[in-house]
């Protein structure tokens, strides 16, 4: 083991990204204005350092104009055609988007024509083509694009990466993660909702929940899946048109670590991830909720510990660390090339368990969309 843990973990660094020469702020535009927009995000940028909300944009201009009283900063209520049509477009520097995830590609294209830089909610869109196209058209306008990995800004799971890539737990073998949730008797309750439209969601569970074990585990061992393996069940009819209401799936990595991963829409609330190596286990639980506090528990040998760390609202961190990126000109990541893996993976994990076999992972695969985005 190349490093101890009293030598690895002596406190948790909240902001290991942040230097000492941002200044300034960066002027944000909401795209939706759903309940994460409304009771997460919005509060978020109030409590942040570099970013504040300046325009809602909404399918409907009562509504639009209503949250503008959500935040002092917001000058601007916005219709979706008022946002395509560029109105107020001096009024902001970036754009959220947080619309279903079908419907992200025209607002991040709209984004990239007027020249801002845009931060997207995760998965990228509901398909691998939809997705490709999306990651084109800033690739295009040559302005920067982030997508909303927030664990990857949480501390603990930085420090969890930290530690793998220290070497403290040896070498990792297995990695376990989990994410549940009671969506229709707790979250939105409501059958006629977009997670459970296969156009407008790409799948219920693995596009929306699994995606966090995944993708955390990535950041975590710093590799990349290559084979994937998936069962899925569906027991509520309003998940028939999705076809994954709970589903378990396993990801070769190519360092070699194995993962099995668990999501369902229907099972009591709870999160984890674990990584397993030869020397040593490190556990995040709960791990991916914003208001649950994490707890982070280290193993090595015969001995066990638990840490306490500043728990922090990861929506701002989110926010924190893309505004400075652009404030000091520096590319941000995840970027659009990240997301696009993980969009391949889920749609070999959807094949895997529609096919019962195992499928490899295509993460070097190039865009289909040409220079024109056809």
């Amino acid at each position: 083991m190349s490093s101890t843990p009293t030598d690895v973990v002596e406190d948790f660094t909240r902001r290991d990204w942040q230097g000492d020469d941002v200044a300034g702020t960066v002027r944000v535009a909401m795209i939706g204005l759903g309940w994460w927009t409304r009771d997460e995000a919005i509060p978020a940028v109030e409590a942040s350092e570099f970013c504040e909300t300046t325009v809602v944009v909404s399918s409907s201009k009562e509504k639009a104009e209503g949250a503008t009283a959500l935040a002092d900063s917001i000058t601007h209520g916005l219709t979706y055609d008022e946002f395509h049509e560029g109105v107020a477009a001096d009024a902001y520097d970036a754009v959220y988007v947080v619309t279903p995830n079908g419907l992200h590609l025209p607002y991040v294209e709209t984004a990239a024509e007027l020249g801002k830089a845009v931060l997207c909610e995760k998965p990228l869109e509901a398909s691998v083509e939809r997705a490709e196209k999306l990651v084109a058209a800033c690739d295009r306008a040559d302005v920067p694009l982030m997508v909303a990995y927030r664990m990857q800004t949480e501390p603990a799971v930085r420090r969890a990466r930290e530690l793998v890539e220290a070497g403290v737990i040896g070498d990792p073998v297995f990695v376990h993660g989990h994410m549940s949730q009671r969506l229709l008797d707790e979250v939105v309750p409501d059958p006629d909702q977009w997670r459970l439209d296969p156009e407008l969601s790409g799948g219920a569970t693995v596009m929306d929940i699994g995606l966090y074990p995944l993708n955390t585990a990535r950041f975590v061992l710093d590799a990349d899946p290559v084979r994937v393996r998936a069962t899925a069940r569906v027991d509520d009819e309003a998940f028939a048109a999705v076809g994954d209401e709970h589903v378990s799936f396993g990801v070769d990595f190519d360092d070699g670590t194995l993962a099995v991963c668990t999501a369902s829409q229907s099972a009591y609330q709870s999160s984890h991830l674990r990584v397993t190596g030869t020397e040593g286990e490190l556990e995040i639980e709960p791990a991916f909720y914003n208001r649950q506090k994490r707890g982070f528990r280290l193993s090595w040998g015969d001995q066990s510990a638990d840490y306490d760390f500043e728990q922090v609202n990861q929506m701002t961190e989110e926010f924190d660390y893309f505004a400075s990126r652009l404030l000091t000109g520096t590319d941000p990541a995840p970027d659009g090339q990240h997301a696009l893996v993980d969009m391949r993976a889920m749609d070999a994990i959807y094949a895997a368990a529609e096919r019962g076999t195992d499928v490899a992972v295509d993460v070097d695969a190039g865009t289909d969309a040409d220079a024109d985005g056809t």
